[in-house]
């Protein structure tokens, strides 16, 4: 900080703080929904593999019932 910029108060930095916090928590959950849509995708993929494509076909209809 130069002496031109004046301090910042408990306040201006307590919601600094927050906003920052805030960013982390969102790019956290944006990394946390990718990581369950590639446990999704591994997950009909391994069902395909052992159970063949009807089953796969027979999950899918049943999304919409969960």
């Amino acid at each position: 900080m130069t002496e031109n910029e004046p301090k910042q108060t408990r306040q201006q930095r307590f919601a600094q703080w927050l906003m920052d916090r805030e960013e982390k928590r969102e790019e956290k959950e944006s990394s946390l929904e990718g990581m369950v849509r590639l446990n999704v995708l591994v997950s009909f993929l391994t069902l395909g593999l052992v159970g063949g494509f009807e089953s796969v076909r027979l999950v899918i209809t049943m999304i919409p019932y969960l």
